[in-house]
């Protein structure tokens, strides 16, 4: 379910936050399922459980589980978290396109490399 890239630069508080951001966003972990227990996860990933709890409290705090008090960590329901994401994509690629033009880019060169990453 989460690997860690112990080689990365990207602490692994973040990768864990990254790998479940994904598995949620993506419904691969539906709302309501409960997420493995911090002590669980830490011996799985052979990782300090400070460094699960400090993921699931941010995971929390983003909106992405709850808790629930002597049962653990659940999923929320994402729908919410989806829509601001694709908001969010779709600003950036906005102002990429923006920029893109300014520097010259056609558009029938950013429709190219469109068509060729959703191929």
């Amino acid at each position: 379910m989460i690997t860690i890239d112990y080689q990365s630069r990207v602490p692994i508080y973040e990768q864990i936050i990254e790998r479940f951001q994904m598995l949620i966003l993506k419904g691969i972990l539906e709302p309501g399922s409960q997420m493995p227990s911090v002590r669980s996860l830490a011996v799985k990933l052979s990782i300090n459980p400070n460094t699960i709890q400090k993921a699931y409290t941010l995971l929390e705090q983003q909106g992405y589980i709850y808790p629930v008090k002597g049962r653990g960590n659940f999923i929320s329901d994402a729908s919410l978290l989806i829509q601001q994401k694709k908001e969010h994509y779709l600003k950036n690629l906005e102002q990429s396109l923006l920029q893109a033009k300014d520097l010259g880019i056609t558009a029938e060169e950013c429709q190219t490399l469109i068509q060729k990453i959703y191929n």
